[in-house]
């Protein structure tokens, strides 16, 4: 991980951790949804399950909070991830669904939000110590956890010819900078030209329309920031 913490250039991401077949899904109880004090706190967004990579859902509001608890459900729909398009590889439809019925469950009126994704697509040579990109992984998660904002973090395994993706949903862009400054994302950076063959990164924008009626993913643009 670097700056925009998993997909940067200095990213190191942990190519032969797996994502888990199966997730524990923290869900919001079928109760009065003014009272918050039997919500759950703390969300498993990403493989890592100790409590350093775990989101707090109390730092979010509801429209954050709520597309976290949907991401739960986020899986890859085809094999080919590393290479698809975007928007063909993971389930967005049955996301977004469930999404639905969360905020039908907590009484709550969605307004129109927009959430940054980042989707790292990389490459690794045979020389590649897999067991060292997952100790730079999983250090910069922890510290792009503790920053704030970091929704959900997905990766896959490499295919037969080193290629993989990982991506990364944000409440926002200024989050994911945010996130991506720490040491260990300086330390991933000095690593990644040695572990990559080569490496790319997309941008994109999530946005949900008011209500939940519409949804889109479209291609990040803002000029104002340097990359």
């Amino acid at each position: 991980m670097a700056v925009e913490v998993v997909p940067q250039p200095g990213s190191a991401l942990a190519e032969t951790w797996k994502q888990p077949s199966v997730v524990t899904e923290i869900r919001l109880p079928d109760i009065d949804a003014s009272d918050k004090s039997h919500q759950p706190r703390f969300l498993q967004m990403s493989p890592y399950t100790e409590q350093a990579h775990l989101l707090d859902l109390q730092t979010l509001d509801e429209e954050n909070g709520l597309l976290a608890l949907a991401l739960v459900k986020m899986k890859n729909t085809r094999d080919d991830y590393a290479t698809a398009p975007y928007l063909d590889i993971f389930n967005w439809t049955e996301i977004i669904e469930h999404l639905r019925t969360l905020a039908r469950e907590t009484n709550h009126h969605w307004r129109e939000t927009s959430f940054y994704i980042v989707a790292f697509r990389s490459q690794i040579p045979p020389t590649t110590v897999y067991a060292d990109l997952g100790v730079l992984d999983k250090a910069a998660h922890a510290e792009a956890t503790a920053s704030g904002g970091f929704l959900k973090y997905w990766f896959g395994s490499p295919d037969v010819e080193g290629r993989n993706l990982a991506t990364c949903i944000w409440r926002n862009r200024e989050d994911a900078k945010r996130g991506g400054a720490g040491p260990g994302h300086r330390k991933a950076a000095m690593a990644t030209r040695q572990l990559y063959s080569n490496w790319q990164i997309d941008r994109h924008r999530l946005i949900i329309r008011d209500g939940i009626q519409s949804w889109e993913i479209i291609d990040w643009e803002d000029d104002k920031i340097d990359t």
